[in-house]
Formats: structure tokens, sequence, C-alpha cells
């Protein structure tokens, strides 16, 4: 099923997502076309940063990745490669860090305006803020606790466009012995509150210690010292899962795990992700995402021999490493801190979609043992692909600023790695101190014909989308599975097979395998909804999180559907 430029349909949801998301256009009338035209902007820009005798073939290679949509470049990338202006390429980034300090919230509110002026979506950890509870000296500049803070970033957000449609995201975190914790769980009961921010709780490895042996759990101030009585760690995990049980948030961030797995753990701290999580940062880092469409990849669907193009695999990721590590050099940024941040670590996050098609396409239910197999023989064919990729890049371009060998090499992911590769980073260098994110890719899957969105399983065999349009519209389209129109095409009407299978008739345990076997091919993180049904028992539900430690998440959100419907994180999401 060749999925190319041209074959954008008349009237379907892919050439609506294009014309409304990603088609150029201007205020005097100025437009493209076509998708061929947007192609042809998105990859002459980016291979300008290569040198002028390579671009030629550089730039025609980029086409036709995209063309052929083996490859979905983030939504910032497709909007504003090219573009003259005021425009980042990219999708999200981590401000800076906040002290109690009205200067400091200040000027933190002015970069966070700047950045989302630019297109980029901000995660803020605001667990250096005092509780507001505490009150302040007379006469101090003391900034407000962490609830006032997050609505003004909220407001800002919810106020700023930072695409044709997109209002600005935020991805608030704070500490779980933070002693504004159980406000801050609470913050979406009250309904459309905070409907720019998805909230997450960085939740330690000492925590989970005192939940397991049911003990007692200071708050303390940012100082370390205890401000407030201290709370039993396992009433306060239940309190904190039981609004995420009723308003399907806060998700929570296994804040130590990430720490502990970093890449580049021996220069940086990490307290907050880009707004859907893939991307775990420092003050003022950026991701620069991309995703790999794995429905492409699927050597005759259906057939009893179908299988991987493990070689086509390996071609697109060396490619699609070179073009994000080229978007890190043609791109601007909204602040120099982040441009900064961005070339010390060149960090980039290639990932997948249209998983749930792919196995289907393959023969297999996504809940087997034999899917999760073909999962992770992809993934892992894409991450050694891309570290052997920016290896290359390392001898041709040069290696990330902040590279360390010895340092690098000794983090897990790196020890991880084949030992042929560990021994051609140490010789070679590496031009990207990560490669690897799975992001939610929304948009850009409808972009691509509406194949299933990152990892998650397919959320129905037929379905409306609503989409929103240019004028504050909704169109809705009735879309088929992208599997099941390839089934049609080739089994014409022979009954759909058993492996046609959606999220709500899988376990949350099933989702969780999947999630974590790919993980160890993750060198920054997965954003991965776990999706459950609404008449889930909480105490199934707690249980998700639970295991989702146990199984070594970097962290975790579960989704009742009907009954959690004011998510940040949609079709539409701010990822994309």
């Amino acid at each position: 099923m060749n999925v190319n430029a041209s074959s954008l349909s008349p009237d379907g949801i892919d050439r609506y997502v294009w014309e409304t998301r990603y088609r150029w256009h201007d205020a005097r009338g100025n437009t493209e076309h076509s998708a061929e035209q947007t192609w042809q902007r998105v990859a002459h820009a980016v291979a300008e940063a290569e040198a002028p005798d390579r671009w030629p073939q550089v730039a025609h290679a980029f086409h036709d990745l995209l063309a052929d949509m083996r490859f979905l470049p983030g939504g910032r990338i497709l909007a504003n490669a090219g573009i003259d202006g005021d425009h980042t390429l990219f999708n999200c980034f981590v401000m800076g860090t906040l002290a109690d300090d009205a200067d400091i919230v200040t000027m933190a509110l002015r970069e966070a305006a700047s950045t989302l002026h630019f297109g980029g979506g901000i995660g803020v950890d605001f667990s250096p803020l005092g509780s507001v509870q505490q009150g302040t000296q007379p006469g101090s500049n003391h900034a407000p606790g962490p609830l006032r803070l997050i609505t003004l970033f909220d407001t800002l957000c919810a106020n700023t466009l930072t695409g044709h449609l997109r209002p600005g995201a935020l991805m608030a975190t704070l500490r779980c012995d933070h002693p504004d914790i159980l406000q801050f769980a609470d913050a979406k009961r009250v309904r459309h509150r905070l409907r720019a921010s998805n909230l997450s709780v960085l939740i330690s490895d000492a925590f989970m210690q005192a939940v397991r042996l049911d003990a007692p759990w200071p708050l303390v101030d940012d100082g370390g010292q205890p401000v407030t009585d201290t709370l039993m760690a396992r009433a306060l995990w239940e309190h904190i899962l039981r609004s995420a049980y009723d308003t399907g948030e806060p998700g929570v961030l296994f804040i130590d795990r990430i720490n502990a797995l970093d890449n580049l753990g021996y220069r940086e701290q990490v307290h907050a992700t880009n707004p859907c999580g893939e991307i775990p940062l420092p003050a003022y880092g950026a991701c620069n995402l991309g995703s790999l469409n794995l429905t492409r990849f699927v050597r005759r669907p259906f057939a009893d021999n179908a299988e991987w193009d493990i070689d086509g695999l390996i071609a697109a990721t060396t490619l699609a490493v070179r073009f994000l590590d080229d978007v890190i050099d043609v791109s601007r940024f909204p602040l120099p801190r982040q441009a900064e941040q961005a070339r010390g670590s060149r960090r980039i996050g290639l990932g997948i979609t249209g998983l749930a098609d792919s196995l289907i396409m393959l023969g297999l239910h996504y809940a087997s043992r034999r899917a999760r197999t073909a999962a992770v023989m992809a993934l892992r064919t894409i991450c050694h692909a891309a570290y052997r990729a920016s290896c290359a890049l390392a001898v041709e371009k040069g290696a990330f600023p902040w590279f360390d060998a010895d340092a690098l090499l000794a983090r897990p992911f790196a020890q991880a790695l084949p030992a042929t590769l560990r021994r051609r980073i140490a010789r070679s260098g590496l031009r990207n101190s990560h490669l690897i994110a799975i992001a939610p890719a929304g948009s850009i899957s409808l972009l691509a014909g509406a194949v299933s969105s990152g990892i998650e399983p397919l959320a129905a065999i037929e379905q409306a989308f609503r989409v929103g349009g240019e004028r504050g519209d909704m169109r809705i389209f009735d879309v088929e599975a992208y599997a099941k129109r390839v089934w049609v095409r080739r089994c014409e009407n022979r009954p759909l097979p058993a492996t046609f299978v959606t999220a709500a008739a899988l376990d949350a345990e099933d989702q969780l395998l999947m999630q974590s076997e790919l993980q160890h091919y993750v060198d920054n993180a997965i954003s991965k909804t776990v999706n459950l049904p609404p008449t889930t028992p909480f105490a199934q539900f707690r249980d998700v999180y639970d295991d989702a430690y146990r199984l070594g998440l970097k962290g975790c959100t579960v989704y009742r559907s009907a009954a959690n419907a004011d998510r940040t994180c949609s079709t539409a999401d701010p990822c994309d």
C-alpha cells in the first residue's frame, strides 16, 4: 500500500491535518498548494545544515524519506522549517529553575512567554517554591506557592497560540515530599481548571520504599527540612492515585530512575519533561522529535511470511538521525540558554508510530509475547542503527561538545549497548547525547493516513475523529483503522482476524509489558497512556502504577476513557 505525497485523500483527515497544521501560508494569501511543496520546503531547509557540495544530495534524500512518509518529523519542523520569522523547530522546552523570589518568577514568566511565542510547549518544575500556606515574612521578596504560579503559567499557555491552531501546553511537576503535594494532586478536581497543563508528581525511590513499608513520609522544604506534620506514605500514594483515578491526573514520573538512567547524568539533573513526557530534560533543555512510520516497513502484510523490512528500517533510521541532527543547526531558539543546551548535548528524539497497525499487519495480537518480540526487534534495530549513525556523524562533523567517552560509557544505557557499538563510541565519539524517544505522535500519525499513534493499541477499528479547524470550527471524520484498509485491499470482504484488537479489550498488564520491554531501547522516555474502561475498580487502577514501578518504567499515566475527558495530550497533542 503506497502512501506518498500525491495520495493524500481529496477530502480526508490526512489532507485536513496538512491544510490546517502544516501547510505554509502568509497574510498576503500565498500558500503551498500540495503536500509535495511542504516536503520540498522542509527537506531543503533542513539540508541547509550540510556542506554546500552535499546539500543537493542530502536534500533529495530527505525529500524522499518525507514524501514516502517513512519518517514523520515533529510538527514544529513540518510547520516552520524554511519559514521566516520567530519560529522554532523544537516542539518543547523545559524552563529554568524557579525560586521563591519575585524577580526570578517574573523572569521565568517572560521566558515562558517568549518560548510559547516561538511555538514551543514548556515544562516547569515548581518544587523549589515554598508552600503558600507557610506565608511569607513581612517585606520579603517572596513568590507565591506552586498552585498559584501554575495557574499563571497555565493562563499564559491557554492564551498563546504556538502553531496555526495549537494553544500552548505546560507540564507542571512537583516533588512527592513538597508541602503542597496534596493540593497539587487535587488541582484538576475543579472541572476545566488548568486546561493547558499536564501535571506529574516526581516520585522518588525512597518514597516507593516508604509506600511498600507503610512508613511515615515527611514533607520538607527545598533545603530538606521538615515543614509540616508527617504523612503516611501509603496514604499519600493512595491520595495521588485517587485523584488520577477521578480526573486523569496527575501522572507520575519516577524521577530517581530517570536521573539514574540519563546518558548525561554525569553533568545534569532532570526535574521535568516536555508536556507529554517522552523527553526528560534539564533546565533550558529542548526536544527535537520525529517518528518512523512502522507501517511502511512491513513486508507482505497479512501474508503468512509477513516480516519487518530490517534493511529499510536501518536505512531510514540512519537518514532520520542526520535529519534531526541538522535540525539543531538550522533552528532558531527563543532563548540563548536553550540554544546552548541544545547545541551542547545535540539531544534528539527519534521514535516510532503505527506500531499497533503494523503488528496486526504482521499477523500478531498486541497482547502476545510474539508481538512484543516483534516490537522489540524493530526498536532494537532502530536504536542500534541510530547509535551507529551518530558515531558516523561524530567522525564527519564532530562529537557533541559535552561528550565524555569514559563518563558516558559508564552510564547504564550505554553499558547495555553491544560491545562492538561501545567500542565504536569510544573510538569515534557520539554526535548526539540521546537518540531515541517515543512520542504520542497524534497529528503526524493522522497525516500519514491515520495510522495508530506511537505505541498505543488501536483506539477503535472504526471511529469518529474530531479535528479543530482554523476558524474554531470542528470537523468530524469517520476513519477506519489503517490496518483494516490494508486488509480490505488485500483480502476484500473476508472477516477481520482476531489480531484486530483495541485498547478496550486489553488488560493493563498487556500495555505495561509492551512499554517496559521497549524501554530497554529508549534512552529518553516513552509517552504511553494505559487506557482502561471507566468501570475499572480503583484497586485495579492502583495496581497499574505499582506494576509500572516494578517493571522499571520511567513514568506512568492511566486514563479511564469516558471518566477522564479533559486531558491535554490528545489527538492533536502538544508534542506534534
